[in-house]
């Protein structure tokens, strides 16, 4: 009997909750206007602000908004399929290919946050206080220590291996670990490495959500080069004509609002976590701010 792969079962698992959202709405396929499917990668889904900025939008315009959440290449392949109405994802240059090619209209700046390397207080690779991410992973390569990887072409897993290109190192050898649960989101992840007491490249939300379930310390955080940047794109309508656009649009217009979405993106995680996870990042923001300085 012929096994199935691990990759193809996580395959077939995305597939089964994209359908599970789909059944849960009534729909085969968001036809009707008053409703719009969001397909987004898993941070901002498991740091809740995906709901809050859902739920929210549906008090005030009387539109529904559902979302299927997976890596941001998954999230984009489900796009590619007409299944979605509006991407939330973060890796540019997959987001840039997949407007190019005809799938989406345009990249539209949401919010961001940043990446930071955490690992065991102990540091084995002795990288606590690095200024720069690329040197902190020279490190980690030379001393063979165990680094966990998503190893799914997410957002998160382009981001580590465009901070390696940078670093000049194509990571292998049996300290490098790709996690074969890592299509599951950035949580699973970092639990694992965790447990492995290893490092790994993770977005500070995740880690904040989970500080205290874990042992793991931030050890290296503010190079310009883990900047995380979080976009929309609305799947392009004349590529696949039965999309909500007109509603997708008036959820983009109300999430890029310097007095809606934006505000409540500024806010969010501040009287939990004692400082925001997420920063906001759309042109309307940014023009809002620069009038004000």
């Amino acid at each position: 009997m012929k096994r199935t792969s691990k990759k193809k079962w996580i395959s077939i698992g995305l597939m089964f909750s994209f359908c599970f959202v789909l059944s849960c709405s009534g729909l085969g396929k968001p036809q009707t206007s008053k409703f719009i499917l969001l397909s987004s990668t898993i941070g901002p889904i498991d740091a809740g602000i995906v709901d809050l900025l859902e739920n929210e939008f549906e008090k005030e315009a009387g539109i529904r908004v559902r979302h299927v959440g997976s890596g941001t290449g998954a999230a984009l392949n489900i796009a590619r399929n007409g299944n979605v109405d509006l991407v939330l994802v973060h890796a540019k240059s997959l987001e840039e290919k997949f407007v190019n090619e005809g799938y989406g209209t345009e990249r539209i700046d949401l919010m961001y946050n940043d990446f930071v390397i955490v690992g065991p207080s102990s540091d084995p690779a002795g990288i606590k206080g690095m200024k720069l991410a690329t040197e902190a992973l020279k490190k980690i390569s030379e001393k063979k220590v165990a680094f966990i990887s998503r190893g799914d072409k997410s957002g998160t897993h382009v981001s580590e291996m465009e901070l390696w290109g940078k670093a000049g190192i194509k990571p292998s050898g049996s300290w490098y670990v790709i996690y074969e649960k890592g299509a599951m989101g950035n949580v699973p992840t970092l639990r694992y490495t965790d447990e492995k007491n290893a490092y790994t490249v993770i977005d500070r939300a995740t880690y904040l959500t989970l500080k205290g379930q874990i042992k793991l310390d931030i050890l290296v955080e503010k190079d310009e080069a883990l900047l995380n940047y979080i976009s929309l794109i609305p799947v392009n309508p004349q590529k696949f004509p039965k999309v909500n656009y007109e509603d997708t649009m008036v959820f983009v217009k109300w999430l890029t609002s310097p007095m809606k979405g934006q505000q409540i993106i500024r806010d969010f995680g501040k009287d939990k976590y004692g400082s925001p996870l997420f920063f906001p990042n759309s042109k309307e923001w940014r023009a809002s701010q620069s009038t004000k300085n």
